[in-house]
């Protein structure tokens, strides 16, 4: 008698294109009672031994099974102070629209002997795992449990996947546990104790009472990516412009004009400039000191990561970075490309690049360009510091002609394709020339680049490279007297309004959140209305509002965040309590991500990271509501407009 698997994975998507590579076309599909999406798959496999050829059912789950909520009598917010939630009881269960999922995984365990578990892998994909395990084991108490790695759902791959199980990381998956307590635990107790302080002093700030007044919600991700908005905010408002002097020279040689420019940039004393410009001209001559002529090189990309696809797909792809990854996952599900959320941006040396480089070649744009990559132009990546032992950078695992995608989509699947080709590419090469020169006691200079080889840059249009003007010929030492010397001046400008690539850049540098979780960090300050995103161009520091929901912006625009008026309180008003790390900022969430690190490392305990967080956590509450005034004078000054 064969024996039996159930195998489960993260989404129906997956759980369908696993089962036709498995099951080679030969599946049988069975509906679920009490849930549309979920569906079960019945075939054959021969797995690896010990399990051999199996009869296996393949179904799935929508993400999370469970839900951690406070006991009843901690639901009313005013029965209890917010600091109670530090420390009161919280009740796990399946969610009420999982439960039809969850039968389903118990039912059909009650029948196999062995389960294998398909989730994402990554640290949230494991936890999700832990359920799909609990669910089972209530079916079949001490069901062996194995896990499949995979990143991608490529035909061969996941037949390897199958054939070769890992365990599931019960480290990982305390990593999770604890930070979803966490999350629940400070974000209730500081939601609670926010829009009660707040809910005094009236509309707009309140509507009703308690639970029912307007809810000012508190997330510990959420608030100092909204605090480094608000900073930049105050830098653009606070900005005051300063006139400085500068000294441009311009020789005409040859049908021409050189422009020189001066070493010290700009002077902000006028006087000084006047002076050191007066003995330029008293000179009458510049005298050539230096001329450096050397190859050089842009070089190639490095592999993709998740956090530069949202960075440069709000550049370039004229999409918002929750809306990139929206598609890539889409992509990822349908088979086109990796699993897009990953770290690593080095390639391992056991894939064949050259083998997906080859599906490449078909395509009518890109395809010639990947063929001469196969014909002696290919280059192995560079290879960056970051290795999440997870899974590979983003790229390509199957060609898909463009045409038949959405427009979406077909933006993201090129702009993967060309990154992953550009990284197999040599790098660009060009010659540059520097020129300096003395013009009575000041250093003058030019450059000039001329590109020779393009490589790269030809299958990677979202990077420039140009030659610049030709430089005429000047002789090391020679003298001659510019055609032109002026004094010029121009006054500083401020700062623009933080950018989406910028807001990413500062989260990824300061630990907020995950690769995988920014993009929802952002959209969810959004959506709180503590920001207002406003797509302009990247010198616009005007009309404030126009939040652009869809992600879409025309060429040439990008999308910048001002925070509301409401987004201001909140950061003045926690950053003034006198907090030794005010809530706005992003050292008490940094340490939380390093201490879930050390938990997956085996180096921290899930219990005490839980204790030591909260125990920050309390001190700051414990000042907070000391010095609720500071909080209510931000809300009065900003939010109700009055004299304080």
């Amino acid at each position: 008698m064969a024996r039996k698997i159930l195998c489960v994975a993260e989404k129906p998507s997956i759980a369908k294109a696993v089962a036709q590579h498995l099951g080679g076309g030969t599946v049988g599909t069975h509906s679920i009672r009490g849930n549309q999406y979920v569906k079960n798959y019945r075939f054959n496999f021969a797995f690896s031994p010990p399990w051999g050829n199996c009869e296996v059912t393949m179904t799935s789950v929508l993400g999370h099974l469970h839900e951690n909520e406070f006991a009843p009598e901690f639901k009313n917010w005013n029965a209890h102070s917010p600091a109670v939630l530090f420390e009161a009881p919280i009740n796990g269960r399946v969610a009420t629209d999982k439960k039809a999922i969850a039968e389903n995984i118990r039912q059909q365990a009650r029948y196999v002997h062995s389960l294998f578990i398909w989730t994402d892998c990554d640290r949230e994909g494991e936890h999700i795992g832990s359920e799909i395990r609990m669910a089972a084991w209530e079916g079949k108490p001490g069901l062996e449990i194995k896990r499949a790695k995979f990143s991608n759902t490529e035909r061969m791959h996941v037949i390897y996947a199958a054939q070769h199980p890992v365990q599931l990381d019960d480290r990982q998956v305390n990593a999770v546990a604890a930070r979803i307590e966490l999350d629940l635990r400070l974000g209730a107790a500081f939601t609670r104790f926010t829009t009660l302080t707040l809910q005094t002093l009236g509309p707009p700030l309140s509507s009703g009472t308690g639970e029912k007044s307007k809810v000012i919600s508190y997330g510990s991700c959420q608030f100092p990516t909204l605090g480094f908005v608000v900073d930049r905010y105050f830098k653009v408002r606070n900005f005051l412009p300063e006139r400085f002097w500068s000294i441009q020279v311009t020789h005409h040689r040859d049908g021409i004009d050189v422009s020189f420019s001066w070493r010290r940039r700009r002077l902000f004393d006028r006087p000084a400039a006047i002076v050191l410009f007066e003995r330029c001209i008293d000179a009458k001559l510049a005298k050539v000191t230096k001329i450096q002529q050397k190859p050089t090189s842009k070089w190639r990309p490095l592999p993709l990561t998740t956090v530069e696809l949202q960075k440069l797909g709000s550049m370039f792809l004229r999409m918002n970075s929750s809306r990139v990854m929206h598609i890539a996952e889409e992509l990822y599900n349908k088979g086109w490309i990796s699993y897009p959320r990953t770290e690593t941006d080095q390639f391992d040396r056991g894939i064949d690049l050259k083998k997906l480089v080859e599906k490449q070649t078909q395509d009518r744009t890109w395809g010639p360009y990947a063929q001469g990559l196969l014909g002696g132009r290919f280059k192995q990546p560079r290879s960056g510091r970051n290795n999440d032992q997870a899974h590979p950078p983003i790229h390509p695992v199957n060609y898909v002609v463009p045409s038949s995608l959405q427009d979406d989509e077909r933006r993201v699947y090129e702009f993967v394709v060309r990154r992953f080709l550009a990284c197999c590419s040599e790098d660009a090469k060009g010659h540059t020339t520097t020129i300096e020169i003395a013009y009575g006691p000041e250093t003058f200079f030019t450059n000039g680049l001329v590109v020779l080889e393009r490589n790269y840059l030809d299958v990677y249009p979202y990077e420039k490279w140009n030659s610049s003007q030709p430089l005429p010929q000047f002789r090391l030492y020679e003298t001659f007297e510019p055609t032109e010397a002026n004094i010029t001046d121009g006054k500083t400008t401020a700062p623009g309004y933080l950018t989406e690539p910028e807001l990413i850049s500062l989260m990824d540098a300061n630990g907020i959140g995950t690769d995988a979780t920014m993009a929802e960090h952002i959209k969810k300050i959004q959506d709180r209305e503590y920001v207002q995103a406003n797509t302009g161009s990247r010198s616009t520091t005007e009309n404030i509002g126009n939040n652009d929901r869809g992600g879409r912006r025309g060429s040439g625009t990008v999308q910048q965040f001002i925070p509301t008026t409401l987004g201001v309180a909140l950061i003045e008003g926690y950053d003034s309590i006198g907090l030794e790390t005010s809530l706005g900022k992003p050292f008490l969430r940094k340490e939380m991500e390093i201490k879930m690190r050390q938990i997956c490392d085996g180096t921290k305990t899930r219990s005490d990271f839980v204790q030591e967080t909260l125990e920050q956590y309390r001190e700051v509450y414990a000042k907070a509501n000391q010095q609720q005034d500071a909080l209510k004078k931000a809300a009065r000054k900003y939010v109700l407009n009055e004299q304080v």
